[in-house]
């Protein structure tokens, strides 16, 4: 039996060869230590080009076209979306939102009589849906409450904030008939709000189920303001500021102080409210944003659509692979191009928002005229970007130092599969070896005297000590010497 081991680095490669009854074998085979080895090469060559998964492949003219959908859509912000009260696109989004309370309405039976029909639906809702904590202000028993009146309420009663906070207090409120209000950096708390108020349910699951039905069917028939208001309405408060009275109200109910940075943004959010920023104008701001995401995704596809076609014959083409070369959505280089086009959007609106804020400031700087303006949306979207670069860094980071080990690996692999391929020349040659079958079962001698001096050359066999006939072997064997 013999044995030849190879070590490389930590892998060890054994060969062990045995001759049987004149049978000669590899119980350990070369080509399958080579097809290992390749097979982790292929490994390595995937981790090394997995780093493309994570690096963006942008060129000019892709930056080009993400600064330039940015700088559109921020005059579309400048121009269409502006401020509540001056905003063409917000008429549109207040028409939009009229017509799905009285869509609603109708799928509780409410009939359409066509004179003051957004009235009449937002009426039959109220009276649907019915809350404990609608209180206006003068003449309601939440009267005492500084500062709350119709303009107001919506915003400081926390019920009819669309958050997960205002739910419970829907709930809560429901359950205890009482109203829960932010004011002046304070909770405040009304029981017994409504005398005539009474929570339907017959157990605890069907009077949760209720509360939460008149939560929400209460804050539609609020989306264009209530069934009195004169104009545009006061909406449901901005998701994206109802966040100022979650503080409060939670600092208070844990017994924490409330700075005073939370109540001047909380009365700036109130502020704002008072102006027209509602649900309604978020959502108007969200348009242009919406437009340059769509946008930058579609010159994205296209111009890789048109290079797909271009560089492949037609032969070879398939959707998958055209997916693959156009998907404009989990790729690296498009994730780029939309953080340049939506800090491009964000530097033209913090820009004008500023603009603006000094100029009706009258020299000093007028903040509720900037918020007003700034597209928080827009600001939103740019920070989820940013995270995403900062995490695709640190993984490029991560990836880069493993793709450094990997070629070094490979290079080891590769010296390795090199040194399989020179002992595969020698030692898996079985058609050589088989020559004592040759003597065994046919006549042709001369050939297996011939693939026994060509093993022997293999095995560096000095000249003078092979035997290279049937003579000197026949000498060699009967006792005499190599002639």
């Amino acid at each position: 039996m013999g044995e030849i081991l190879r070590e490389n680095q930590n892998k060890k490669l054994l060969l062990e060869m045995s001759v049987v009854d004149g049978e000669y074998d590899f119980t350990s085979s070369i080509v399958a230590a080579l097809n290992q080895a390749e097979l982790e090469i292929h490994n390595l060559d995937e981790t090394i080009e997995s780093i493309k998964c994570l690096k963006p492949n942008c060129d000019k003219l892709d930056y080009i076209l993400a600064v330039s959908s940015g700088a559109l859509c921020g005059i579309i912000d400048i121009f269409l979306v502006g401020k509540p009260g001056e905003s063409p696109l917000g008429d549109i989004t207040d028409k939009w939102f009229a017509n799905r309370t009285t869509d609603f309405a109708k799928l509780y039976g409410w009939e359409d009589k066509g004179e003051n029909s957004l009235s009449s639906a937002i009426r039959f809702l109220e009276n649907k849906f019915k809350i404990p904590y609608d209180q206006r202000g003068a003449g309601d028993a939440a009267s005492f409450v500084f500062n709350l009146s119709p303009t107001n309420h919506h915003f400081k009663s926390l019920a009819h904030n669309p958050s997960l906070l205002g739910l419970f207090f829907s709930i809560l409120d429901q359950f205890t008939n009482s109203s829960h209000f932010i004011s002046g950096g304070e909770l405040i708390s009304l029981v017994d709000a409504d005398e005539k108020f009474e929570l339907r349910g017959n157990n605890i699951p069907s009077k949760l189920f209720c509360a939460f039905t008149n939560w929400f069917g209460h804050l539609i028939s609020d989306m264009s303001g209530s069934s009195d208001s004169k104009g545009r309405g006061m909406g449901i408060p901005s998701p994206l500021w109802t966040w100022t009275n979650d503080i409060i109200a939670l600092k208070r109910s844990l017994n924490i102080p409330v700075s005073q940075f939370d109540n001047s943004i909380n009365e700036l959010a109130v502020n704002i409210y008072t102006k027209g920023y509602d649900a309604r104008f978020q959502l108007t701001q969200a348009i242009p944003v919406f437009i340059n995401e769509m946008l930058v995704r579609l010159v994205f596809a296209i111009r890789r659509l048109i290079k797909y076609f271009a560089e492949t014959d037609k032969e070879t083409r398939s959707f998958s692979l055209m997916w693959k070369k156009c998907e404009p959505f989990s790729n690296p280089t498009v994730k780029r191009m939309l953080t340049v086009a939506h800090g491009t959007f964000c530097l033209i609106d913090i820009g004008d928002a500023t603009v603006r804020g000094f100029v009706t400031g009258a020299g000093s700087f007028n903040p509720t005229e900037f918020f007003l303006r700034l597209n928080i949306v827009g600001v939103g979207r740019l920070t989820i970007s940013l995270y995403g670069e900062v995490k695709r860094e640190i993984g490029l980071q991560k990836a880069e130092r493993e793709i450094i080990f990997a070629r070094k690996e490979k290079l080891v692999v590769e010296n390795y599969i090199e040194g399989l391929k020179l002992l595969s020349e020698l030692y898996e040659d079985k058609n050589l070896l088989n020559f004592i079958t040759d003597f065994k079962n046919s006549d042709m001698y001369i050939h297996a005297f011939e693939k026994s001096v060509l093993l022997a050359k293999k095995r560096n066999v000095p000249n003078n000590e092979i035997l290279k006939n049937k003579m000197e072997i026949d000498s060699y064997f009967l006792g005499g010497n190599k002639v």
